[in-house]
């Protein structure tokens, strides 16, 4: 089960209510730029790199490992897929 809604093709949210266990670190198939929608104190992680803020465009290029740190609040992102 995923740790997230898909409320429409690119948009997708994660509650306050969700267990940080379940962000985990993982890779996608396909280039993709993702952006809090609102602002937040939600992070992205990218593999050897330091934790981010969201509240800009970040892109995530395909087959890197990341993951989600939890903040306050709920989290809906924005996600574009570049080629996929």
């Amino acid at each position: 089960m995923n740790p997230y809604t898909d409320i429409d093709a690119d948009t997708r949210k994660f509650t306050k209510d969700i267990d940080a266990t379940d962000l985990v670190w993982h890779r996608d198939r396909e280039d993709r730029i993702i952006e809090s929608i609102f602002d937040t104190d939600w992070l992205i992680q990218i593999e050897n790199e330091l934790p981010k803020n969201i509240n800009r465009p970040i892109s995530i290029k395909s087959g890197v490992w990341h993951r989600l740190i939890k903040g306050t609040g709920d989290l809906t992102l924005k996600i574009i897929k570049e080629n996929g």
